[in-house]
C-alpha cells in the first residue's frame, strides 16, 4: 500500500506541470484541464468510475478495450470521439467499420451507459470524448495502475472516416516506424515504448501473429526472435490453417498479449519481451532497436517509474490535436452528431 501510495504521489507532482494545456497543432479558444467539471457536472469522474467498475467487474477484459478504443480514438483525428460514431452527415463508411476496429471494438457499452447518466444529470454538458478519456484512466487503475489525473475539456467532431485508420500503427510495424507514426502526433520514443505497456493486458487474434510461426519467410518457417518454449505455446493456441489440430479450433482464436502477468496492468510486457516473448511483431521489433532496446530493459526493472511514465504519456496522448473551447459540439448521445 505504502508503495502505491508513493506512486500515486509522483504521478501528481509529475502532472503539476501540466494541469491547463493546449491542444496539440490547433488553434483554439480554450484549454483542457484538470477538473474541467468541476462546477457544471461535479460527479462526472464519479459517474463514469462507477460505470467502468460494473462493467469490469462482470467482465475484466473490458479494461483492455477501453484503453484501446480511447488510444484508436486519439490516433486518427485527435481525441474527439469519432471512434464512437455509427454514421456521419457523409454517409461515408466511419472508422468503427474499418477493418483495423471492426468487430473488435470492446467498452463501447460502457461509454453509452456513462453518457446516458451523465445527459440525465448534467444535459449537454460533457462531452462523449471527455467520458472516454475517464474511463480508459479507469481502466487502467482498476487492471493495476495507481490512479493519475486526466485533463478534459475536449469537444466531440463530426467526423469519422473508415480510411483513416490507416495511420493507426500497424502491428507488423518495425521500431523505427513507429518511432516515426508517433512522432508525427508529438509523441516522443520513450513515450512510444512506455504506452506499449499497455498492451501487458488485452489479447491479439492469431491472423495478426500467426504468420510468424508458420510462415515467416521462405528459408524460415518460425520467426526466430521468438523464444523456442514460447513459439510451441503459441503453435497450440493457433495451429496452422490445414493441420490437423486447426480442425478442431477456430482459425480467429485470441491469445494474450502478454504472457506473464497477462490480467494485471504493469511491466510485465516489458520483461516478456526481454525472453523473446512478444506477441505482435511490433512488440518485440522493439527489442530489435538500440535505443528501444534500451528503455525496455529500462521499464522491465523499474515497475514505478513505469507506471508513472504511462500516466504521463497517456496525459500526452490525451490532449494530441483536440477540440476545444468553440469548436465541435457535445453530442447528445455518442454513436450520432447532433
Amino acid at each position: 500500500m505504502e508503495g502505491r501510495l508513493v506512486v500515486s504521489l509522483f504521478l501528481l507532482l509529475g502532472f503539476c506541470s501540466h494541469f491547463a494545456v493546449g491542444g496539440g497543432s490547433r488553434k483554439s479558444k480554450g484549454h483542457l484541464n484538470v477538473g474541467f467539471y468541476n462546477h457544471s457536472c461535479p460527479r462526472v469522474e464519479e459517474i463514469v468510475g462507477q460505470t467502468v467498475m460494473r462493467h469490469v467487474m462482470f467482465n475484466p477484459g473490458i479494461s483492455a478495450g477501453l484503453i484501446r478504443l480511447h488510444f484508436h480514438d486519439c490516433f486518427i483525428r485527435g481525441c474527439d470521439a469519432s471512434i464512437l460514431l455509427d454514421a456521419t452527415p457523409t454517409g461515408e463508411p466511419t472508422e468503427k467499420e474499418s477493418q483495423a476496429n471492426g468487430h473488435t471494438l470492446r467498452g463501447l457499452d460502457v461509454i453509452d451507459e456513462a453518457k446516458a447518466q451523465l445527459e440525465a444529470e448534467c444535459p449537454s454538458t460533457v462531452s462523449c470524448a471527455d467520458i472516454l478519456a475517464f474511463a480508459a484512466r479507469d481502466a487502467a487503475v482498476l487492471a493495476g495502475l495507481p490512479r493519475y489525473p486526466v485533463l478534459s475539456g475536449r469537444r466531440d467532431g463530426n467526423v469519422s472516416l473508415a480510411y483513416n485508420t490507416i495511420k493507426l500503427p500497424s502491428p507488423f510495424a518495425s521500431a523505427e516506424e513507429l518511432t516515426a507514426v508517433f512522432a508525427k502526433k508529438g509523441i516522443t520514443q520513450e513515450e512510444m515504448v512506455v504506452l506499449s505497456g499497455a498492451h501487458s493486458i488485452g489479447q491479439a487474434h492469431c491472423p495478426s501473429f500467426d504468420y510468424r510461426l508458420h510462415n515467416f519467410k521462405p528459408e524460415q518457417r518460425q520467426d526466430p526472435s521468438i523464444d523456442p518454449l514460447y513459439a510451441e505455446y503459441l503453435k497450440v493456441a493457433c495451429p496452422e490453417p490445414g493441420s490437423w489440430g486447426a480442425d478442431f479450433m477456430m482459425s480467429d482464436g485470441t491469445v494474450k498479449l502478454d504472457s506473464i502477468t497477462s490480467n494485471v496492468l504493469d511491466n510485465g510486457y516489458y520483461a516478456g519481451l526481454t525472453m523473446g516473448r512478444g506477441l505482435l511483431t511490433s512488440d518485440q521489433a522493439l527489442m530489435k532497436n538500440k535505443k528501444t532496446r534500451k528503455i525496455v530493459r529500462r521499464m522491465a526493472f523499474n515497475p514505478w517509474q513505469w507506471a508513472i511514465k504511462f500516466g504521463n504519456a497517456m496525459h500526452r496522448l490525451g490532449a494530441v490535436d483536440v477540440l476545444m473551447g468553440d469548436e465541435g459540439e457535445v453530442r447528445r448521445f455518442c454513436r450520432h452528431v447532433n
